[in-house]
């Protein structure tokens, strides 16, 4: 489908994404000179494109990776590596009702919106309402509107007690051990919990009390590593430069009130 006035685009080589929103009349700059908007609409997504220097570079439609890593932020994101993870280890799906405490800058959910699909139904949490504010922005600015499966809440997730039915719930905040008596409130038995957490001393202490409470099994921590190779001709190895520690995900599975045994 050819590019229109107004879509995203990002243009891009192996090494550079930038990424950019239509308008006619504007321009890209870069660092090799620019490139004319009115140049790019109609052209087909792959197209290549020259900037003013002569720097060939492709355009295409932005992938959520594309767009998350260069979305406007008010404060630290979970990058695309961490989000995988997530989406697989807490085997989120089409139609899950799904609970977010911190809401940041919005990564996080952009996933999770279009994980659960329109089916399903997310409920996200935060204590600052710039940060709301700023997470809807770049919310709109992907979908183009605000999707009608989200509600954002002012408020704290430590004390959201009145939550419940939630397949999934996922904490992107600094103290989630505050937050066990809403996960047990809020999750379904059998329910994923995610946890996003810096330090390994926050970990130690969520999974202490997560054990302690009898009510959460098969807790697991785990961090992403993700290093990039260079393949070109002979020349084969690792890049030099790699995504190495960002944050650690812990997850776990809510037990039925019986007795656990195992």
């Amino acid at each position: 489908m050819p590019f229109k006035e107004g879509e995203l685009v990002v243009f891009a080589d192996q090494r550079i994404k930038l990424l950019q929103r239509l308008t006619p009349g504007e321009r890209l700059h870069t660092y090799w000179g620019y490139i004319e908007h009115d140049e790019v609409l109609g052209l087909e997504p792959g197209s290549i494109v020259r900037t003013s220097e002569g720097k060939k570079l492709y355009v295409f439609y932005p992938t959520l990776s594309n767009y998350i890593v260069k979305m406007p932020r008010k404060s630290g994101i979970i990058y695309p590596k961490d989000l995988g993870i997530i989406m697989m280890w807490g085997d989120i799906r089409p139609g899950h009702r799904v609970l977010v405490g911190g809401v940041g800058s919005g990564a996080l959910l952009l996933a999770v919106l279009r994980q659960v699909g329109t089916a399903g139904k997310v409920v996200a949490y935060d204590i600052r309402q710039d940060m709301l504010d700023c997470a809807m922005e770049n919310i709109k600015a992907w979908f183009g509107h605000l999707p009608s499966h989200l509600e954002l809440k002012l408020g704290d997730i430590y004390e959201a007690g009145g939550e419940s039915g939630f397949d999934r719930v996922i904490l992107d905040v600094p103290e989630p051990w505050r937050a066990v008596r809403t996960l047990d409130n809020a999750l379904v038995p059998g329910g994923i919990l995610c946890s996003y957490l810096p330090s390994i001393m926050q970990v130690r202490t969520f999974t202490t009390v997560l054990q302690k409470s009898g009510t959460f099994g098969l807790i697991e921590t785990l961090e992403v590593m993700l290093r990039s190779w260079h393949i070109e001709g002979r020349a084969v190895r690792p890049q030099h430069r790699m995504v190495g520690h960002t944050g650690f995900l812990t997850f776990a599975r809510k037990l039925s009130r019986q007795e656990f045994v195992g």
